[in-house]
């Protein structure tokens, strides 16, 4: 999986840059977390994308993540330093 996402980002921050879709030189975090949703949840995913730098002042990574796995049942793999 971490050769995808490596492609995957590699592949998508170059489009972005070359697109002139920033101001600045579009980099992504070194980090991921993937998750797949229904189709019935792609409007609330978009919305959570769209408030997520507001979103993220309020709580840290770790905490929405411990959040998530705790709701959702899943093993926490490792901590992200903040």
């Amino acid at each position: 999986m971490s050769s995808v996402m490596q492609l995957i980002k590699g592949e998508s921050s170059h489009w972005i840059n070359q697109s002139g879709l920033c101001d600045y030189k579009f980099e992504w975090q070194n980090e991921y977390y993937a998750v797949s949703v229904s189709d019935s949840q792609v409007d609330k995913v978009r919305e959570y994308i769209r408030n997520q730098e507001k979103h993220h002042n309020e709580k840290t990574f770790n905490e929405e993540v411990d959040e998530f796995a705790a709701i959702y049942g899943f093993a926490k793999l490792y901590d992200i330093s903040d």
